[in-house]
């Protein structure tokens, strides 16, 4: 993974960490529902940023390198990875 975006999804995963240590107090704290919901929407929406930083990070390192490479079948293998992921991915 490029450092800057290691650097980036870690600071990034330490703030969610935060909001789901939140939500657990929210909870403890008989908050109101629709605010916990809210805030449970707002973990996802951040998970799901992280997670396609990581997924165009490995395209442009790990995918984009085996096609430099020339290596038909490391070439396949990234595809395929690919698509058995895009494929199994819940919305």
């Amino acid at each position: 993974m490029n450092p800057e975006n290691k650097k980036a999804m870690l600071n990034r995963l330490r703030r969610i960490e935060g909001q789901v240590r939140g939500l657990a107090a929210m909870i403890e704290g008989d908050r109101y529902c629709i605010d916990v919901v809210t805030q449970v929407r707002a973990v996802r929406a951040a998970l799901r940023k992280v997670e396609d930083q990581i997924l165009q990070d490995h395209v442009a390192h790990c995918v984009e390198g085996a096609i430099m490479s020339g290596d038909r079948g490391d070439q396949r293998q990234k595809a395929d990875e690919l698509l058995k992921l895009l494929t199994t991915l819940e919305d």
